[in-house]
């Protein structure tokens, strides 16, 4: 799946060079439940961004499925993203002005998916998230967690491997985070790499591993025992 050799991402900001990720070396083995932690700045957003190709790194290698992703072209690792990854973001990136059941279908758009199909499975997973009666909802109609929700199904639509969550709890009330913990851990023990950045230990607690950034350095890289999600 994903191994990076001394991959390093530095900054030049007027005359000094700041680091956000020091020599780092991972891997990330299929069907893994990975938490990255870490306190505001620690370097966690910036890991998750070079492991979604969206980021080059400053030196280093990023291979997945042992494909170099920098050395490949820039459409190259967008045709990467929209095959192999799907991310879940804090802020949900919802289009406003499209219903929830448009948001869903935006991805297979850009897959060239016929109207029909897409429409299908965009109902198909947003009746699987509990969401078949807010298809035709605007964002602006919904609830912070049923945004969060659309945002999942949205995520899954291509059927990607590999699901990126940059603080995918962080503006949840406590029963809403608990359902987005259970559905990542339904997607991992679906076989899919769930990759997680959180603050929340609690959080980090649902994956099978944690890593631990700090000042854009690891830490920590621990394997807990194999736990199942509650």
């Amino acid at each position: 799946m994903f191994e990076l050799s001394e991959v390093t991402k530095c900054y030049d900001h007027k005359q000094s060079r700041v680091t956000a990720l020091q020599a780092t070396t991972l891997r990330v083995v299929h069907g893994e439940f990975l938490a990255v932690v870490g306190a505001s700045g620690s370097g966690k957003t910036t890991l998750l961004s070079i492991l979604g190709g969206m980021l080059a790194p400053t030196s280093g290698k990023v291979l997945l499925d042992g494909e170099s992703l920098y050395d490949a072209s820039a459409s190259r690792r967008a045709e990467i993203r929209l095959q192999k990854i799907g991310f879940v973001f804090q802020t949900f990136n919802l289009v406003q002005y499209l219903t929830a059941l448009e948001n869903v279908q935006i991805p297979m758009m850009l897959s060239r998916v016929t109207p029909s199909v897409s429409e299908q499975r965009a109902t198909d997973l947003l009746q699987q998230v509990g969401l078949e009666s807010r298809m035709h909802h605007k964002p602006s109609e919904l609830s912070v967690g049923q945004q969060q929700r659309v945002a999942l199904a949205r995520t899954l639509v291509n059927d990607p491997a590999i699901i990126l969550a940059d603080e995918p709890t962080g503006n949840l009330d406590p029963q809403t985070r608990e359902h987005v913990l259970d559905f990542l851990g339904d997607l991992s023990r679906e076989g899919r790499t769930v990759i997680m950045v959180t603050h929340d230990p609690q959080a980090a607690a649902r994956a099978a591993r944690t890593l631990h950034l700090a000042d854009g350095a690891v830490r920590e890289d621990a394997r807990k025992r194999t736990q199942q999600v509650a």
